[in-house]
């Protein structure tokens, strides 16, 4: 994540510790709402933008830019091969990492696995030798990668979940008012394939921005959720038996 987008995602932090929505805020600086999401999505802000928005919304520039300057010089939301073997061997290390990558703390994450301080203490040396987390006093830990993981594509971790969280996540019926399914097909030309695809992504990156934002609220006020996309070529097996009745 690049230190513009860095300090775009601070200022989306503040705004929402404020409760300025984006329509207010547009209202502030007499933009539309519909610039003032295409601005803060995009990541095209100038500085004298910046400097407006945070003097319409009462936020000092240090508080956007201190985060971007002592912060890790580099993140990354891809571990290596090796780190995701040992998190895939080992279920409860897994879970532990995954807690703390939504912005748990230590001691939450052992009240939520009912593990004792000797256990918790176990999986977080552990987790600061493979340096996914910097271990510090009190049984404290920051994370050393960028939250939400993307999991590697031929990576340990889909090797050996990936197929249980999938007829896990699709048992439901969706019906639910906090559930969503969409399905459509239909023909496209490559050209509005490529479109969609890059919307999709867009998407993606949208929902690890919001995780991003809500990771350090308190867990009382976040529930877990997830979200699942695809989108291939495809054909409904149903009409290879239509095109055999039809000879």
């Amino acid at each position: 994540m690049g230190e513009t987008n860095r300090i775009i995602l601070a200022l989306k932090r503040a705004l929402r510790a404020r409760g300025i929505t984006y329509a207010m805020l547009a209202r502030r600086i007499s933009l539309s709402e519909p610039s003032v999401k295409r601005i803060l999505s995009r990541g095209s802000l100038s500085l004298p933008r910046l400097e407006r928005i945070c003097e319409a919304s009462g936020i000092a520039m240090e508080e956007l830019v201190r985060p971007v300057t002592s912060g890790p010089a580099e993140t990354s939301s891809t571990l290596t091969a090796a780190q995701e073997s040992a998190l895939a061997a080992d279920p409860q290390l897994l879970g532990c990492f995954y807690l703390l990558t939504n912005g748990h703390t230590p001691r939450e994450v052992a009240n939520e696995l009912n593990a004792d301080e000797k256990l918790l203490r176990r999986w977080l040396v552990r987790l600061d030798n493979l340096n996914l987390v910097e271990l510090r006093a009190r049984l404290g830990a920051r994370l050393r990668v960028h939250a939400p993981i993307s999991w590697r594509q031929d990576g340990p971790i889909r090797a050996t979940y990936e197929k249980q969280v999938r007829e896990e996540f699709m048992r439901s019926s969706f019906l639910a008012e906090d559930e969503t399914l969409n399905f459509r097909s239909a023909e496209l030309s490559e050209a509005s394939r490529v479109v969609l695809q890059r919307k999709l992504a867009r998407l993606t990156a949208d929902f690890n921005e919001l995780a991003e934002l809500d990771r350090h609220l308190p867990s009382r006020d976040k529930r877990s959720v997830a979200l699942m996309l695809a989108c291939r070529p495809w054909v409904f097996s149903m009409f290879d038996g239509l095109k055999g009745r039809s000879r």
